[in-house]
């Protein structure tokens, strides 16, 4: 697979999942394994192994406002650990739009010697506003209609830039959904039937744009389907979670193993986006108004609009995933795509890679 500049051995993109799910351990291990390893820039502030020169202002043990939310020199020690790993293979970023800061955190992936940078929640019109100095770094938006890819290639046209691969992602994936939560069940929205238009879409912009399906994909049957309609490869995200290298805490990955397929629902976000979770103790809490009290400290998304959307929810999304990454199965909440209850076991990343590409 040829994104811009860089070769990747596998047809396989491993989803960004912020709030350290895929940071250094993860995404430098899937790209020195042949994948696509990709680093959410997604609440660096909450980086374990930082080196003791790195500050980062806490209150009530949370990331003060979005310049400690995301740490710039938090992000800068992922990148720098993750290279460790992987050496100068292909390594990718995952910077939401929604977030807070969205432009500083694109010129910081570049400067960090990101490569590849993957952008959704949202529709990145001005993302190559922001790489203008770095002409080699390859730009992928996510997408979940040909209308959305029209209008973004439409805004890019004054850059000089087409998208380097586009990323198309149905209402299967884990987290915030780019569907209104009814559209989410409907078949015409599920990713077979976006995919192609998007392909055709891609053509009226340039020869050979890669197209990538993500959400709900799990297996190497999988990935053969949506090469056979036209993609050069995938995305998958969950399934990575499964593994030793996942920076995950063991707690967070064993509410996926003890999850059962009725566990995973959709639900409201303080984004304004339906976000898949595993149903644990939080929402029963909200349902008993028992939940933590919601309280903006971290300002990490532009739609909250400084908590006022978190407090409509219920639930303040920096702080629950925030808990979930340092193993609060209480008050934590845990993102996974719809087939997350199919983790049963945890591998190491090259035996799940095997597995993508030889079998099972």
């Amino acid at each position: 697979m040829r994104i811009g500049k860089y070769e990747i051995k596998h047809p396989i993109i491993q989803g960004g999942m912020g709030v350290g799910i895929s940071w250094d351990q993860l995404a430098g291990n899937v790209s020195k394994e042949g994948a696509l390893g990709v680093i959410s820039s997604v609440g660096t502030g909450y980086y374990r192994n930082m080196s003791e020169n790195v500050q980062v202002v806490m209150r009530k043990d949370k990331p003060k406002d979005a310049m400690n939310f995301y740490s710039r020199e938090s992000f800068f020690e992922i990148v720098a650990n993750a290279r460790k790993i992987c050496g100068d293979a292909p390594l990718a970023c995952n910077i939401l739009y929604a977030c807070n800061d969205y432009g500083r955190m694109v010129k910081d992936a570049c400067e960090a010697g990101i490569n590849i940078i993957i952008t959704g929640a949202g529709l990145p019109t001005n993302m190559p506003e922001f790489t203008q100095d770095f002409p080699d770094v390859a730009l992928v938006p996510i997408v979940s209609s040909a209308r959305a890819l029209k209008l973004i290639c439409k805004k890019w046209k004054k850059y000089n830039r087409v998208p380097d691969a586009i990323i198309v992602e149905g209402p299967l994936s884990g987290g915030h959904q780019g569907f209104k939560y009814e559209d989410c069940f409907k078949e015409e929205f599920q990713l077979e039937n976006i995919v192609e238009p998007v392909i055709e879409e891609a053509k009226n912009w340039g020869e050979d744009i890669p197209i990538i399906a993500a959400g709900g994909v799990w297996d190497k049957k999988d990935i053969e389907k949506f090469q056979a309609k036209g993609c050069t490869g995938v995305q998958m995200a969950t399934r990575f979670i499964g593994t030793y290298e996942c920076d995950a805490h063991a707690n967070l990955k064993n509410v996926l193993l003890n999850a059962k397929e009725d566990d995973i629902k959709l639900g409201k976000s303080p984004v304004g986006l339906p976000a898949r979770s595993v149903r644990t103790n939080l929402q029963f809490s909200m349902e008993n108004n028992t939940a933590p009290k919601v309280q903006c400290i971290s300002n990490c998304v532009a739609p909250c609009n400084r908590g006022v959307e978190a407090k409509a929810v219920g639930y303040c999304i920096a702080d629950r995933l925030g808990a979930a990454y340092n193993g609060d199965e209480d008050t934590g909440l845990f993102f996974t795509g719809a087939n997350g209850y199919k983790i049963d076991k945890i591998i190491s990343v090259k035996e799940l890679i095997e597995k993508l590409t030889q079998g099972e």
